[in-house]
């Protein structure tokens, strides 16, 4: 049996609070992966990210950016401001020269008032939006269904769930035929977590919803689609997880580790790419180090 020196993925680490940040991360998720050959996929498109200042939303940022898109991201205020400053850099180092400037915008987006806030300043800046990712998540450990308060509850439903209903309202209004939305479920909505009980009701939850939804704009020429990630170095690792299994992280994987946030974004690259998967929608892409699901 190997031992838990041999075991260990990551140092062991763990932040205090949600949302996590990643520059104090160790070793800091890998956003950029310097073989990606862009080829304009995405030119001339307006993309909006929710939670893209860091770990997939960062990732997927930055690839589109690299793809030719103008991009808009939301990050939580008083806690991600330098996660969002380094995402804003980055992406102003590879937009293309037609592209505007990248916007980040700070929103708690579990109330309705504050998607719409963040669209209105999207529309007001770039005047569409043709790509709407629904990112932002939050997970919290715990061994019994016991332990969930309602406090909680609707605080996970509202950041998980509410924001992709509402981002998704709002967004919809500004939406014009080949516009996409992609929504960021789980593999444990297939699998299943017990220890991130409400976290994966809300993962199964975004499944039902972009199947359904999908459906309903199929008229309208609007594709939706899903993404569910398997383990992920990203900054929810350590603000939700205890250092022991923060460590392994991945390890349950056939892989045998956790992806990092750049092997994920080319999913969300096809998924927004109209002459990539035109016949794709009310979908969800697997990337999860070979875990077998019943999609």
């Amino acid at each position: 049996m190997a031992s838990s020196e041999e075991e260990q993925k990551f140092p062991p680490q763990s932040q205090d609070r949600q949302p996590g940040e990643e520059h104090v991360m160790d070793p800091t998720p890998q956003a950029i992966n310097p073989d990606h050959k862009p080829s304009n996929k995405l030119h001339g498109k307006v993309a909006v990210v929710t939670g893209g200042d860091s770990g997939i939303g960062r990732a997927v940022c930055y690839a589109f950016a690299l793809e030719g898109a103008t991009v808009a991201f939301t990050y939580v205020t008083d806690r991600e401001e330098k996660d969002a400053e380094d995402t804003l850099r980055m992406i102003k180092d590879v937009k293309a020269s037609d592209a505007k400037d990248p916007m980040a915008i700070a929103a708690d987006l579990g109330y309705d008032e504050n998607c719409k806030m963040v669209v209105d300043e999207v529309i007001d800046e770039f005047g569409r939006i043709d790509i709407l990712v629904n990112n932002a998540a939050e997970q919290h450990l715990t061994n019994t269904v016991k332990e969930i308060t309602e406090e909680r509850l609707d605080r996970v439903f509202r950041t998980n769930i509410f924001s992709q209903f509402f981002m998704t309202r709002h967004s919809l209004r500004h939406m014009k035929p080949g516009s996409c939305i992609i929504n960021t479920t789980s593999v444990n909505a297939y699998n299943g977590n017990p220890t991130v009980l409400d976290y994966t009701a809300t993962k199964e939850a975004i499944v039902s919803f972009t199947r359904g939804l999908a459906l309903q704009l199929i008229e309208r020429g609007i594709r939706v689609n899903a993404v569910a990630p398997g383990p992920v170095w990203t900054p929810l690792q350590p603000a939700s997880m205890p250092e022991d299994k923060v460590a392994k992280l991945g390890s349950e994987t056939p892989m045998n580790r956790a992806a990092q946030p750049h092997e994920i974004a080319p999913a969300y690259v096809f998924l927004a790419c109209n002459h990539c998967s035109s016949y794709f929608t009310g979908q969800v892409l697997h990337p999860n180090g070979g875990m077998i699901v019943n999609a």
